[in-house]
Order: C-alpha cells, then sequence, then structure tokens
C-alpha cells in the first residue's frame, strides 16, 4: 500500500506518493487546504506525513484514509539525522526535510541545500548526518515586492526570464540587476564559503525558484525540485 508526504508552504501545498518500495511515484500542487486533489481523498493509504510552515495541518490530516500511522512533523518528531539547531522547535519543517532528503540522496557527504521559494534558505548537513544550520532571507519576489513597497517611487518590477543587466542603465534594469545579480552573488558567495570549510560538498538547489539559480550559479549544482518530500518520506520511514 502506498504512502503519502505532503509538504504545506506559504503559496500552496506540494504532495508526493510513495510505493510501497519507497520509490516516488505521483506528485502534485494545489492550493488552499478545501482543493485536495482527488487522487488524495480517492485511496487509503499505509502511513501518511503532513509537514507545514504556516497554516495548520488538521484539515488535510482529517480529510487523509490513513490505515497505519499519521504523523505530523513537528520539533518533537523522531529525526533520521542529528540535530544540532539550537531552537529546533523554531526550525523550519522544510529546512529539516530538505536537508534530511539531501542526506538520504548523498550519504557520506556534505550537503549544502539551497531552497528558492518565497524566502531562500540554505542548510547544511555534514558528512556524518548532522544538520548544523543555516540561513534564510528573502526570496526574489519578496526582494522586487520590498523595494516598491518599502520607497517612494521604485516601480514594482516582475521577474520575466533569467536575463538580467550586471549594470542597470534604467531603473527597472538597476532593480532586476540589484535583485537578481545581487541575488546569484549571494548565493554564490555561500557555496564558496562553504567549500572552503568543507570537503567534497554537494549543492542542491530545490524550490519554485530553482531553475534561474541552476543557469546562473557558478559550479556543479544538483536540482531535485522533489528533495522536500523525499526528506518527508525518510523521516516517515524512520517513524513507522
Amino acid at each position: 500500500m502506498r504512502s503519502v508526504a505532503i509538504d504545506i508552504g506559504n503559496t500552496g501545498t506540494k504532495y508526493g506518493i510513495f510505493s510501497e518500495e519507497g520509490a516516488l511515484v505521483r506528485q502534485g500542487y494545489f492550493e488552499g487546504q478545501d482543493q485536495l486533489p482527488e487522487e488524495l481523498l480517492n485511496q487509503a493509504f499505509a502511513h501518511a506525513i503532513v509537514a507545514s510552515v504556516a497554516q495548520s495541518t488538521q484539515p488535510i490530516q482529517q480529510r487523509l484514509s490513513v490505515t497505519g500511522k499519521l504523523v505530523e512533523l513537528t520539533a518533537q518528531t523522531a529525526l533520521p539525522v542529528s540535530n544540532r539547531y539550537k531552537t529546533p522547535q523554531t526550525l523550519g519543517v522544510d529546512r529539516i526535510a530538505g536537508a534530511v532528503g539531501a542526506s538520504y540522496l548523498f550519504p557520506n557527504r556534505n550537503c549544502l541545500v539551497f531552497d528558492a521559494g518565497t524566502c531562500i534558505t540554505h542548510d547544511f548537513i555534514d558528512s556524518e548526518g548532522c544538520y548544523q544550520g543555516g540561513g534564510i532571507s528573502p526570496g526574489l519576489t519578496m526582494k522586487f515586492k520590498a523595494l516598491h513597497t518599502f520607497t517612494q517611487r521604485l516601480p514594482l518590477v516582475q521577474r520575466t526570464g533569467d536575463a538580467f543587466p550586471l549594470t542597470g542603465q534604467t531603473t527597472e534594469e538597476s532593480i532586476r540587476s540589484g535583485v537578481l545579480a545581487g541575488t546569484v552573488a549571494e548565493l554564490n558567495g555561500f557555496i564558496q564559503a562553504y567549500t572552503e570549510k568543507a570537503a567534497d560538498l554537494v549543492v542542491i538547489l530545490c524550490g519554485g525558484d530553482a531553475g534561474f539559480f541552476e543557469s546562473n550559479l557558478k559550479g556543479r549544482i544538483f536540482v531535485i525540485p522533489e528533495l522536500v518530500l523525499i526528506g518527508l518520506h525518510r523521516i516517515l520511514t524512520h517513524n513507522v
């Protein structure tokens, strides 16, 4: 019987359906907890895990049919990695799930995970399976909106395509340079710093803006959109 992992984010919800052998066989996305896809409502699952960075998970939990264990990922949930975060109760569940997924896919490797969504997070898990922490900064859309919202005259610029000027020659180009080129430089700086700190570093990207960074960051990058779902399923397996 299949299992399901559900990741409730700031802007929408992702889900992954896993086979009995642990393979990800279906995944999808929906908005609003009252809009559960039919494939989640019309079958019973052996086990399930639900994680949320914002909303309550109860509406979804109540609508799932689970014959075995239903896990809500919290700071008290047992993990297959060691968590060195000083305030685990404040750690985003998507961050720890991404780190678990990276450690599972790249065992005995130092992993740096960037999740480029509403926020851009980076998380480091070492080759011994110890999650060390990371950082949080505004995502691309948030940066564009902040420049418009907190100034009197700067326009709201939309990200159209992946190209950006290094030297902006209009106000719109200057904003695109500052946000896009600036954030690329930010991530390249983190990669360089962690490369100097951790040998044999694996850099992994996920999140809605992962494609933009894949084409603009230096070095070898693994883009794994389903990383958080894989990590959630690994945590579920650890708790069954």
